[in-house]
Order: structure tokens, then sequence, then C-alpha cells
């Protein structure tokens, strides 16, 4: 084991990952190379378990739909619903089917039976309502910022009435057409009717920005914060889709990097909540810029921890997750003059690694970036350490049977 790398080891846990950081951030992100892998769930499970019970943190959030996230957080602070409907309806990307998210959902609901508002952790998704094939229709969102506003202010300053904005949506099946990823022609976030929904999504949101003070006073702190999703996730929504209509060779960029702003919207409005851990993709959380090679070629975005990183400086803190193996899924024993490879000469199955430190071992050895042969995984790029706060290795990711 290199000794260098061996001094910037500490135990996991979330007293010693604290003490790495100058201060609590009010967003701690915690990355994940891959997604669905029971080891990664399971260690950030046990992770948040413990903020919440040393640190203070009493929000989760993950890379998941805004919108569905909030029928798991009805869930787990006040029993609505049961715990099977909401893996099946408040998770995206199919994320209700992995049994570590499921275990975070029984086990936030459990912590919050008998504690009062204030103590009780919440649940939150931060993703859009996008999935990889396709953009959700934005009926939902405009729907309920409508409806929410129709209740509290004169109808007057109202913008359109809610049937107009049903007649302009049409037909939801036209806006989650999945051929449009691959085809600009066949989205319709160009259309005459999606241009005119747009200008009412922001008049709509102004409207909500103008009469703050009022709706403010009148509306319960869920309801307002909720609010606020609604109208970040319409204009969000008509953004994304009227560049999916989009042929030129910037599109893609475009689109993640509007994903990611979205994300970054949601973020921040949670960091004003309270103190949150944060759970995604590496590429959305770090401080780098993020790259991705499609059919097209490379593209370069912005990611959201990036942009909350602008906001907020040191509120905001990064810890990277690296990997050793996914056997499973083709992803052998690191080569050993990779980063990979050498963490993987660590005594422990898991390993907490203070990141100033393990930048300054690389500097001096330069491991070789590593190549995944599976494309689901994405090895941890040495250039990027040192502007991580911490890193977290596992060392195997093991399939566990159903």
């Amino acid at each position: 084991m290199n000794a260098a790398i061996a001094t910037a080891v500490h135990p996991v846990d979330a007293t010693t990952l604290m003490e790495l950081l100058p201060a609590r951030p009010r967003l701690l992100a915690m990355g994940e190379p891959t997604h669905g892998e029971d080891e990664l769930l399971d260690l950030r499970n046990r992770l948040f378990r413990q903020f919440v019970e040393r640190a203070g943190y009493r929000t989760i959030a993950i890379e998941s739909d805004c919108l569905r996230g909030m029928l798991v957080d009805d869930h787990v602070t006040t029993g609505a619903g049961t715990l099977d409907e909401a893996m099946a309806r408040g998770f995206s990307h199919e994320w209700g089917a992995f049994a570590g998210n499921r275990e975070l959902v029984r086990w936030m609901r459990a912590y919050n039976d008998g504690r009062p508002a204030p103590e009780r952790v919440r649940f939150a998704g931060f993703d859009g309502p996008l999935e990889i094939t396709h953009a959700a229709s934005p009926r939902q969102a405009l729907a309920a910022l409508h409806g929410y506003l129709a209740t509290r202010v004169d109808a007057d300053l109202l913008p359109c009435t809610a049937e107009t904005l049903d007649r302009l949506v049409g037909d939801d099946d036209r806006w989650t057409d999945p051929e449009a990823m691959m085809e600009p022609g066949r989205s319709v976030g160009q259309t005459p009717e999606a241009v005119r929904l747009r200008l009412l999504a922001d008049d709509l949101a102004a409207l909500l920005d103008a009469e703050s003070p009022h709706l403010s006073a009148v509306s319960s702190p869920d309801e307002w914060d909720r609010a606020r999703l609604y109208a970040r996730t319409a204009r969000g929504l008509l953004r994304y889709h009227f560049w999916m209509a989009d042929p030129s060779p910037a599109r893609m960029a475009r689109l993640l990097a509007i994903r990611d702003s979205m994300m970054a919207a949601n973020l921040l409005a949670l960091a004003e909540r309270g103190p949150t851990l944060v759970h995604a993709h590496n590429a959305h959380l770090q401080r780098d810029r993020s790259t991705m090679r499609l059919w097209q070629g490379p593209v370069r975005w912005w990611g959201a921890g990036a942009i909350v990183a602008a906001r907020l400086g040191a509120g905001y803190a990064f810890v990277a997750t690296a990997l050793g193996t996914i056997r499973h899924r083709g992803v052998p024993t690191p080569e050993p003059d990779t980063l990979e490879g050498l963490l993987y000469a660590l005594p422990d199955d898991r390993s907490l690694l203070d990141a100033r430190r393990l930048a300054a071992a690389v500097e001096v050895v330069r491991p070789a970036a590593r190549v995944s042969p599976w494309f689901g995984y994405a090895p941890l790029d040495p250039a990027q350490v040192a502007r991580a706060d911490g890193i977290l290795y596992v060392k195997d990711a093991v399939a566990r049977e159903a």
C-alpha cells in the first residue's frame, strides 16, 4: 500500500467525515459512480442515519423525480399511503425497485412515527420529471401551480384559465413520445401551443413571486415550498421540451445543462429548508465540468453541484465515491496503476479518504485514468480529486439475490 495514501485513510462514519470539512454544509453531496448497487445504497443509508442522529440533518434528496418525490415525503412524514405505494409511484428511473431505496423509506417512516413535525426526517427528489428516453408532460406542474394561485389571488390577476392550460397541453402522449429524444422533429416543444404555454408558465411564476408576501402568509410552509416547486418545474420542463425540438449540434449539451440547472434550483430550495444529504451520480454533484460521450461525440456541461457550489461556497460539500469491482457487470479488479487500483490495496472493504491528502499523493504518483468495460460505471478522474471534500472508496460491489 502506498504510504502517502495510507495517511489519508479514515474510518467510514459521519462524525469523521464532518471533521474533514471546514464547517457543517447545508448541502452535503454524496456521489456514486454507478446506480443501483446494493453496497453503495447500504453505505448511503447508514451514513444518512448517522447524519440525522449526530449532525442534525433532516432531509435526504436523491436523483429522482421532484414531483413524484412528494408522495414519498408524505408517506414518511405522515404515514399517507403504504410503503408499496410509495415505492411504486414515488420514484422515477425505476429507483423504487431497489432494495436499498425501500429500506431507506421504511427506516424514515419508522423514525418519524410519533415524533413532532420539526424533528421528522424528510424525503425529496431533486431531479426534474425527466427520463432517459423522454420528458414528462407539463400538465401536472402547470395545473398544480394554477390551482394554488386560483384559490389565493384575485381571479383577474391570473393570465389564463385552467381550461386554457388543459387545451394547450392537449394529449400527454405528444409530450412523452420517446422517439423525440433522437428525432428533434418529433418534439412538440416548439409548436405554437407549447410556445404559448412557456409564456403562461412564466406569467404564473411571476405572479407567484409578485404575490409572495400574501401567499407565504396564507400558506403553510409546505404549501409555499410546493408552489415554488411547481413553478420551477413547469418552466424547466417547457424549456427542456423547447430545446428537444432543436436540431442544432448543441442540442444534447443544452438538454443536459437544462436538466442540471433544474436540479440545482431544487437543491438551492432545499438548502433554504435546512441541512440536507444529497445522493446522486458523481457527474451531477462534482465541482468540475461534467462530460459524457454520446453518438455525436463528447458533450460538456456544468452539473448541479458545480452550479450550487458557485452559489453556496462553503455551504456545499462534495464527497465522491470510487469503486473497485462490479464483477456481475464485467468490471474486474482495477489495474494497479490506476487510482482505483491504488485504493484497492487498502486493507478495508470501505474507506474514507481525506481528499486533500489523497490529491497530494496523486500528484506524486500520477495514476492512469481507469477505463471501464461497462458503460454504466464511470471511474473517478484522478485530476478531480483535489476538487472534492472527501472520497469514499468501496472495494467490491457484490450482486445480491432478490
